[in-house]
């Protein structure tokens, strides 16, 4: 993964994804206000390290080297206006939670959670299919466990439930 190279993994990530894929035009209006907002992104009137990307023209992430300065309330409160000033902007909900992403025939696609396990149970997502986990929380993990297989992923704890 190109992005985030000069953040450690113990950097905290914020992951918003999109039902439907970002347009050339919307990467470049995500990208130019993102560098913009995190050139002045403080925390208590620390500037904070960061950076932003987009990655597989679905998601936002919003990754920060802690050991820089720690988020606060105020410093999230001030990332999450962004993001959703960027969803005004660019007409989509960044803030839906209940979308499963997977890879299908390498082909990145999104479900409702309900409809992911009806596919499921149908034997359309296997345990080898490739979910992205959008809960973890830092680069490392999204260097090495974001695209996991289905028999790896939380999802498999609350299907053998």
């Amino acid at each position: 993964m190109k992005s985030f190279q000069n953040l450690p993994d113990s950097s905290r990530i914020w992951i918003y994804n999109s039902s439907r894929p970002f347009t050339e035009d919307e990467i470049i209006i995500i990208r130019n206000d993102g560098v913009l907002f995190i050139k002045d992104w403080t925390s208590h009137g620390a500037l904070m390290m960061a950076q932003i990307d987009v990655l597989y023209d679905r998601f936002i992430v919003l990754a920060l080297d802690e050991s820089a300065a720690n988020s606060s309330g105020c410093g999230i409160d001030k990332s999450v206006r962004f993001i959703k000033n960027i969803g005004e902007k660019i007409n989509t909900d960044l803030f839906q939670r209940t979308t499963v992403y997977f890879r299908s025939s390498e082909n990145l696609k999104s479900v409702p959670i309900h409809e992911f396990w009806a596919m499921k149970k149908a034997g359309i997502i296997e345990e080898q299919t490739i979910i992205f986990d959008n809960t973890i929380q830092t680069l490392g993990a999204l260097r090495s466990k974001w695209e996991i297989p289905f028999c790896e992923s939380w999802h498999q704890e609350m299907w053998s439930r």
